[in-house]
């Protein structure tokens, strides 16, 4: 029961210091791709030019489930969206629907949709300019005469509702998609490894990499025209704020989206310094007309020493080690206790570790999702609430691994010297056995610090923070400025474990 109360107090703890913010502190959320990061921090730079307090961005919360499950859960007040994903994606309706007939039925759920940027962003597919000439590829039609081609489509569109399966029924495609990640998708399009893939019809590298867009000619795809979701509480809460970002109301056009977005993907420009720019200019401080994004001289991209030693490694560190200490040492707090107490019956014991088992073979970002749900919370929790599960198998089966290790004589030895079992155990079974145990806690230590970067999906931090946004971006050296701390992190702790276990080797040697 003490240790049970231990665990649930350092959760709480946990929770506390990783996830407390100040209430009246808005919070803006986006999604993992280019265009939604530049538009959390249009807003955020809007609100805090208005006065008052700062905007908290949580950005990069993965695809649209996660960050609207953000959203009603109150982890944040608003982000970025698109009419046709509200309508068809949320909502689930079978066609599009105007603003009003939305907002009717997002409001029994506290929710609101406002504030039309000024742009729509719309699905298409994309294909290479030099096969669309071969093929005499004009329309989605025209791709479906030819199901050699390989889609290489991004994992939400293929499952979202307005996505492949429908797309594919309303064209006839008999193409068999396969799933990438959007931000890896035009390497792949122009390596040859994917004939077709999925764009945003803003995306930057659509002109850059001369690709042909196919016309939706039996138009299934709505508009997507960018707007505001919030919770309904917000223009109560936050006026300023509110006002503020109802300034923005058809300030984007989709000229200026897709320079902003050029910005980000082919000269590396930072999301903050895209959004200040365009800021500057609609408010008519030196600037390209209509709103637009400003083309100042290319400013040099940022070089990989800058990228990984900038000012934000401090705090991914920090993070980083948090997730990994906590998570550990709550799998310890709780695998040590449960293998000992099953250690003596087979059957359970063998039941105890295979459901740990079972855990290891579940995807992370799919339990992440599902902690989501049931926390009803992002970030630190349920990143520590995965991160400990996945840590249990290498402590509790090197647990039960140590114990086995220790000899029968011993534990006569120890009963013969008048010891119950509780002091066998704690003065004899245990110390024989830690060893072994350190070198599971050891284990789980490696796996927690590459899984937890995973965690950075949902607003947890740590380094994965630079590869998600890397994988945004196509930044590959703002990946490897996220898996290389990592990876050094891992050493390190390989090196004090290794440390660690040659003292408690030597100490054995002495005591024999």
């Amino acid at each position: 029961m003490k240790r049970l109360l231990c665990l649930i107090a350092l959760f709480a703890f946990t929770a506390a210091c990783l996830a407390a913010e100040p209430a009246a502190v808005l919070k803006i959320g986006s999604k993992r791709f280019t265009e939604s990061y530049i538009l959390a921090h249009i807003m955020a730079q809007s609100v805090a030019r208005a006065g008052g307090s700062p905007p908290e961005i949580r950005e990069g919360l993965g695809n649209t489930a996660i960050v609207y499950e953000a959203l009603r859960s109150g982890n944040i007040d608003l982000y970025p969206e698109y009419a046709g994903t509200i309508a068809l994606e949320i909502l689930r309706q079978p066609k599009p629907a105007t603003l009003a007939q939305m907002n009717e039925q997002l409001a029994p759920l506290g929710l609101g949709a406002a504030i039309p940027l000024g742009f729509n962003d719309g699905y298409a597919l994309a294909v290479r300019d030099a096969d669309a000439q071969r093929l005499g590829l004009q329309t989605l039609s025209d791709l479906a005469h030819h199901p050699e081609l390989k889609p290489g489509l991004s994992n939400e569109f293929i499952g979202r509702a307005d996505g492949w399966a429908g797309l594919a029924q309303r064209y006839g495609f008999a193409h068999k998609p396969t799933g990438l990640d959007h931000g890896l998708a035009y390497d792949a399009l122009a390596g040859g490894q994917v004939d077709v893939i999925d764009i945003y019809t803003t995306d930057a590298k659509i002109a850059h990499l001369g690709l042909r867009v196919l016309k939706d000619d039996r138009n299934y795809f709505p508009r997507y025209d960018a707007l505001v979701l919030y919770r309904l509480e917000v223009p109560q809460r936050f006026p300023q704020a509110w006002a503020a970002l109802r300034t923005l109301q058809g300030r984007i056009d989709e000229n200026a989206m897709i320079a902003m977005n050029a910005r980000a993907e082919l000269q590396g420009v930072r999301f903050d310094a895209i959004a200040r720019d365009f800021l500057a200019a609609a408010a008519g401080t030196p600037a390209a007309a209509g709103g637009a994004t400003p083309a100042p001289a290319p400013a040099p991209g940022r070089s990989f020493g800058d990228k990984l030693f900038g000012p934000d490694l401090a705090r991914l560190t920090l993070q980083h080690l948090m997730l990994v200490v906590l998570s550990v040492g709550a799998a310890v707090l709780l695998g040590v206790p449960l293998a000992v107490a099953a250690f003596p019956r087979p059957r359970r014991r063998g039941a105890l570790l295979a459901a740990a088992g079972l855990l290891q073979t579940v995807p992370s970002l799919a339990l992440l999702a599902a902690l989501i749900g049931l926390t009803g919370a992002i970030g630190a929790l349920p990143a520590l609430l995965a991160l400990t599960l996945y840590a249990l198998l290498p402590v509790m089966r090197n647990t039960v691994a140590g114990l086995s290790e220790v000899g029968e004589g011993l534990r006569q030895a120890g009963t013969a010297l008048g010891m119950t079992p509780a002091q066998r155990l704690r003065h004899v079974e245990l110390p024989l056995a830690l060893p072994t145990v350190v070198a599971g806690v050891r284990t789980a230590v490696a796996i927690a610090i590459g899984t937890a970067t995973i965690a950075a999906f949902i607003g947890a931090g740590g380094y994965g923070e630079r590869i998600v946004t890397g994988l945004a971006l196509n930044d590959r050296e703002l990946l490897l400025a996220g898996a290389l701390p990592a990876a050094t992190l891992a050493l390190v702790c390989e090196a004090l474990f290794g440390l660690l276990e040659r003292r408690m080797r030597r100490r054995r040697g002495v005591a024999g």
